[in-house]
């Protein structure tokens, strides 16, 4: 992920770098490259060039272009990215508002209110690109995103599906087989099936013990042994991508 921070004062774009690499240092599953500018035409430039950040961080009043110009810019070509405005006035909050800015923080900007917007960012770009799983219930069709779903389970040709926050959805009975209802889910690259009755996701596995996976939920769920070395493999092919 990429966060970009413009800001034409040296000693506030340093201080938000600062408060940027504190919050990797508390949320060691996050990775992002930070990139700075003080020159606001420079970075208008190089948004044409190479594209878009995930996150942008920008100061409202700045020379040669404004936050607002730099952010109307990147809405007429991109709706995905999301944009922190940190300002010394609040007289451009409705500006702020109509490029859809998720934030607009008064200088100067303190630990505990940066460290919500960037929890609040991470959340909607999750949830913006994230994909969603479709589950019959005895309550109708329930849309779970890929993202809250920690590990199913196959019993009885129904499926139990855990999620992040702790609940359980239940489907009703399946018509097809657990392999094919799964076929989709699998295509993803955070899911494995390390069982005839479990599929996990790689993102929430705690570790991997010689025939066990541990989730976060401390659930214990078994590896059966013929798939032992594939799960292995995939399992720190998948690490070894998130954390380099």
């Amino acid at each position: 992920m990429k966060i970009v921070i413009c800001d034409d004062s040296i000693e506030d774009l340093c201080g938000m770098e600062k408060l940027l690499l504190k919050y990797k240092e508390l949320h060691t599953n996050v990775v992002f490259e930070v990139d700075k500018y003080s020159d606001a035409s420079r970075l208008y430039g190089k948004i044409n060039k190479s594209g878009f950040a995930d996150i942008y961080i920008l100061d409202m009043l700045m020379d040669m272009k404004s936050g607002i110009e730099i952010g109307n810019h990147i809405r007429s070509m991109d709706d995905k990215s999301v944009i922190i405005y940190i300002t010394s006035s609040e007289y451009f909050a409705l500006d702020a508002y109509n490029v859809r800015a998720i934030r607009y923080l008064l200088k100067p900007v303190y630990e505990g209110q940066f460290f919500e917007a960037m929890d609040y960012a991470l959340s909607y770009i999750s949830m913006k690109n994230d994909a969603f799983y479709l589950v019959k219930t005895k309550d109708g069709l329930v849309s779970l995103p890929y993202s809250q779903i920690e590990y199913i389970e196959s019993s009885s040709r129904m499926l139990y599906i855990y999620l992040t926050d702790g609940k359980l959805v239940q489907s009703i009975f399946l018509r097809k087989s657990f392999d094919e209802e799964m076929k989709e889910l699998l295509a993803n690259d955070s899911f494995i099936q390390i069982h005839k009755s479990f599929i996990v996701n790689l993102r929430y596995v705690r570790k991997m013990e010689r025939s066990d996976m541990v989730m976060e939920s401390l659930k214990s769920l078994p590896i059966s042994k013929k798939r032992i070395a594939e799960v292995k493999k995939e399992y720190l092919l998948f690490v070894s991508k998130l954390y380099r």
